[in-house]
């Protein structure tokens, strides 16, 4: 199995599974109001299509980025919504040629939405076709070759277009001058993930105690997809072992079952800490020699474990190396001066 897989294996992983497709729909927001979290973002996005609406015209194109999990589509359906127009999906690697883009754009009605996911992956190609769409409605098709070729260009109707990315670095200059507006989606507060678990409860029929919601809540990450994903095991494990009601035991005992602990640290995250503490007294190390010594690969330890790891301050990445800070050790129950 390689190292993608295994990440999607991860329960705290915040890429999108398979299973995350029909419960996302379950339990995704309709409007901005039901939509909890990134308060100035709503705030924009309101007056924005307040003005819109008020003026008859498509909203601006719209790009979205943030890390996986954060809610870039469920933000994209809401705008469609209170918009009250259609939206179709794709996604960067689905359109691998010219003429895909054209059949897409064809067939969008007058205020349509079309987005897309992964707008940092569409080839060279696909891209440059896009701007004129973006900015004149057009499209311009290239008929023939050689010195026998013309060009063909096709009135679009007004559309709009919602990129979503989690790599906003990746995006060309160009593609992303042409987004009238830009939001970087943050990561959620705790009281924030809190309301999340409780209203994802309430529309599942889950009965849950407050102390259990944020239980869950603590070990979501920040990230509303794995927390609904947390809630759905626990609530599997309360049905199988439980009375029906997902109490703080229940809780306890289903978290310790999936290894997760109170940070939402799974064993993953804890090994490569203790790799770095027991290997090489703490740090710093360097990323070839720590991918040696705990068997995972460079870059899944670069793009997957480390980010939550740096966030909540339990390493630091130096120009040396990685290594373990205080904050780190003392989450592991290793007391600083005892590796002195």
């Amino acid at each position: 199995m390689d190292d993608l897989n295994l990440n999607e294996d991860r329960i705290i992983s915040s890429q999108e599974k398979g299973e995350d497709l029909s419960f996302d729909l379950t339990l995704r927001p309709k409007t901005l109001s039901e939509y909890i979290g990134q308060k100035k973002i709503k705030e924009h996005l309101d007056i924005t299509i307040s003005a819109a609406k008020k003026r008859q015209e498509p909203i601006e194109h719209v790009l979205l980025y943030g890390a996986p999990g954060l809610g870039k589509t469920t933000l994209a359906h809401v705008i469609a919504n209170e918009m009250g127009v259609n939206i179709k999906v794709t996604s960067g690697p689905a359109i691998e040629k010219s003429g895909d883009l054209a059949a897409i754009l064809t067939n969008l009605s007058e205020g349509d939405i079309l987005f897309i996911d992964e707008i940092h992956r569409l080839n060279k190609t696909v891209e440059e076709i896009l701007y004129p769409a973006m900015e004149d409605y057009a499209l311009d098709i290239v008929m023939g070759k050689g010195p026998s070729a013309r060009t063909i260009r096709l009135d679009l109707p007004r559309f709009t277009i919602i990129g979503a990315t989690t790599q906003a670095s990746l995006l060309s200059a160009p593609l992303r001058d042409r987004f009238g507006l830009s939001h970087h989606l943050n990561f959620y507060e705790p009281e924030e993930m809190a309301k999340i678990v409780e209203r994802s409860a309430r529309i599942l029929g889950v009965d849950i105690v407050p102390e259990s919601i944020a239980a869950v809540a603590q070990r979501s990450r920040y990230t509303p997809r794995i927390a609904n994903r947390l809630l759905k095991r626990v609530r599997d494990y309360c049905e199988v072992r439980g009375n029906g009601k997902i109490d703080n035991q229940i809780c306890v005992d289903s978290f310790s079952l999936l290894e997760l602990d109170e940070l939402g640290l799974d064993h993953v995250d804890r090994k490569i800490m203790k790799v770095i503490l027991e290997k090489f007294n703490g740090g710093p190390v360097g990323l070839n020699a720590l991918a040696a010594a705990s068997g995972e690969d460079m870059n899944t330890i670069e793009d997957v474990y480390e980010p939550y790891l740096l966030q909540l301050g339990f390493i630091d990445r130096t120009f040396r190396g990685r290594m373990v800070t205080d904050l780190g050790k003392k989450h592991l129950g290793v007391m600083p001066e005892k590796l002195l």
